[in-house]
């Protein structure tokens, strides 16, 4: 029997339309914090905070997103949102002021909110449903493959140019982005029944057990993306900690080459089940760094960044499965609320992580946090187990 066919042109169009706007995202994160600095004069703690405004707000229109979504036509709000997002690329060029600067970086949040829902639910219907698990992992890699190129271009970017070159070549990818978002063919959204407003048409309930076990998991990745460099100069390892971030992008793309297929085939439970025990196993490896420091430097820092590739992978499997396990939940006219509420349980535990992360940091060490973020994975682990897999086996509607 043929396989229903997953690479199409629209489905190319998004691929691009996705990897063009994490890549001016990325391009631009790691050069802000030098820009608010030199630019405005700020200390970083001012920085910690104009910058988290972009995370919050992205946070906030989640929710509103899946509704919208879920009511009207799809691709003109998708458009619409990517606009927004790359017209703010413009927008920073003419901020004279941090207030403005901060007021554009709200707006920026928003609109990735937005934009990030709305192209996740896109793909959704562009695909067939027979190879969705594959399909939203070759998504997901374009994310990975922006990952991991996006932040190295900044930085040599920021050695050579000026911030107003950064600023174009964002806003000339995710303009390029747009054109090809432009060109995504969706299909005719069914008229549906308008629902009343209530708490289901923004939260997908029946996935909220499943959206509070990826928010355990989320914690301590928030605390890695973050910290981990700090930990590194923490326990020794001073140099190299950038390599950590390939090897976890490494991991993270792998796994979605294979992943997909295995989700498409209705191993769900056990795809994510594989993911969260390596994940567990992993970050009770990275909290013992510190103590096999003293013991041995060199398989310490071995062990170091090879629990970055296999962080990667554990987390590259679960990303697609996930997924899918939620839009698995939803009724077709509930896509939009089913993918909000998926990435909204992953932003709470990364905002969770940088708190508890530094948190705990600050009143003793990094090796603490992760052994913390450890035990999170464990927890998350035992509630998969008896309280997600039976929850999701009675209520999955495909």
């Amino acid at each position: 029997m043929a396989k229903d066919k997953l690479v199409t042109s629209n489905y190319c169009y998004i691929l691009c339309a996705n990897f063009l706007l994490f890549f001016g995202f990325y391009l631009l994160l790691p050069v802000l914090p030098f820009y608010l600095t030199e630019m405005f004069d700020t200390g970083n703690a001012v920085v910690g905070i104009v910058l988290s405004c972009y995370t919050l707000a992205a946070l906030t229109v989640r929710p509103f997103s899946g509704y919208l979504l879920d009511t009207f036509s799809r691709k003109p709000l998708y458009l619409l949102a990517y606009f927004v997002f790359t017209a703010i690329f413009a927008g920073y060029l003419l901020a004279g002021t941090l207030f403005l600067f901060t007021v554009l970086r709200i707006i920026h949040g928003l609109a990735f909110g937005m934009v990030t829902v709305s192209g996740n639910t896109i793909v959704i219907d562009i695909m067939p449903s027979s190879r969705r698990g594959e399909g939203l992992g070759y998504y997901g890699l374009a994310n990975n493959i922006a990952m991991s190129i996006g932040p190295m271009t900044g930085l040599f970017l920021h050695d050579y140019y000026s911030f107003t070159i950064i600023f174009l070549c964002s806003l000339l990818a995710c303009t390029l982005g747009l054109v090809m978002a432009s060109l995504v063919k969706t299909p005719v959204k069914q008229p549906v029944k308008r629902e009343p407003v209530s708490l289901d048409r923004f939260i997908l309930l029946k996935g909220i057990p499943a959206g509070i076990d990826l928010l355990l998991l989320s914690v301590p990745y928030g605390m890695t993306t973050t910290y981990v460099a700090m930990y590194a100069r923490e326990i020794g390892i001073a140099d190299g900690t950038g390599v950590f971030f390939t090897l976890m992008a490494v991991g993270l793309a792998v796994s979605r080459l294979f992943s997909g297929r295995q989700v498409d085939k209705g191993r769900i439970p056990q795809v994510i089940s594989f993911g969260m025990y390596l994940a567990c196993f992993c970050f009770f490896v990275l909290s013992s760094c510190a103590a096999l420091m003293s013991w041995n430097v060199l398989l310490a820092t071995s062990v170091f960044f090879s629990v970055a590739l296999f962080l990667g992978i554990a987390f590259g499997t679960m990303f697609p499965a996930f997924n899918t396990l939620f839009i698995n939940l939803a009724s077709n006219n509930q896509r939009g609320t089913a993918t909000s509420t998926y990435l909204t349980s992953w932003d709470v535990g990364i905002g969770i992580g940088l708190v508890i992360g530094g948190y705990i940091a600050q009143v003793s060490t990094f090796n603490k946090a992760y052994l913390f973020g450890a035990c999170l994975t464990l927890a998350s682990v035992l509630y998969f187990k008896w309280k997600v897999v039976p929850h999701y086996n009675r209520n999955k509607l495909r």
